[in-house]
């Protein structure tokens, strides 16, 4: 079995080379990395919640997450200035590839009646999306999780523009949503 990145090399750049008619070969947009972010709101309720989301991102990911602190006080949040807010791990390199791997292959198959994932590019070539919950992830045991908890995943590629990356990405495996024809 080929990894993706041996995929990325010999396959994808070859067809987004044929589609754009890049003059150059480095022009060729590729994936950087990824960022999944976990908002942790619960924290003012449960002190323990940072431990068991700090766990489970680390277990869906393979590396220790950051935790983010607030950078200054919301008292209608009941947010003071420096108290955890979230986490966040960027990935690359092979653990990226593994992760997107995993996402298309494990991940979504498991997602109930889905039908695709919506396209949401920002205008610089990056691709985010929202998860419900991680209960999707096969890594985390549905024994031991005591709440749920959405994250959201950013795709970053050095595409120009949002058809570049749009492409990549399906190119890499990404299930987008079917389009309606009028």
């Amino acid at each position: 079995m080929t990894t993706l990145k041996e995929q990325y090399n010999t396959e994808i750049k070859d067809a987004l080379q044929k589609e754009f008619n890049y003059p150059n070969r480095m022009m060729i947009p590729g994936l950087s990395k990824i960022i999944i972010n976990m908002g942790i709101a619960e924290i003012t309720k449960d002190k323990n919640a940072i431990k068991d989301c700090e766990a489970e991102l680390a277990a869906i990911t393979g590396q220790k997450p950051i935790i983010t602190n607030a950078k200054k006080s919301i008292s209608n949040f009941k947010l003071r200035e420096g108290q955890p807010v979230g986490m966040k791990v960027t990935l690359r390199g092979q653990r990226m590839y593994d992760f997107i791997y995993r996402f298309v292959h494990v991940v979504c198959p498991s997602i109930r009646d889905f039908r695709g994932l919506k396209r949401s590019f920002d205008s610089r070539g990056n691709y985010s999306l929202g998860l419900p919950g991680q209960e999707i992830f096969p890594e985390i045991n549905l024994d031991n999780m005591k709440r749920t908890q959405g994250m959201n995943i950013t795709f970053v590629t050095t595409a120009q523009t949002d058809a570049e990356c749009e492409k990549l990405l399906e190119l890499v495996g990404i299930p987008f949503e079917k389009q309606k024809v009028s």
